[in-house]
């Protein structure tokens, strides 16, 4: 689509893109990291790649194993 489009098409899109990129609300970095650290330190008991699956609860868990004879 965008080779069928004049160098002077693509270079409109791109700035109508970049009038809707710029209405965007922006933060500050050290805001929205410390954001981010404290609800990932919160939810980390809820995280079954920190903490692990219970064998019982586990839809992954080998049903039986290979024997080699």
């Amino acid at each position: 689509m965008a080779q069928e489009l004049s160098e002077k098409e693509l270079l409109k899109m791109e700035v109508e893109q970049l009038k809707k990129e710029v209405k965007n609300p922006r933060a500050l970095i050290s805001k929205t990291g410390k954001e981010i650290k404290d609800y990932v330190e919160a939810e980390a008991g809820n995280d079954p790649l920190l903490k692990g699956i219970p064998e019982d609860k586990n839809p992954f868990k080998e049903k039986g194993g290979c024997i080699i004879s």
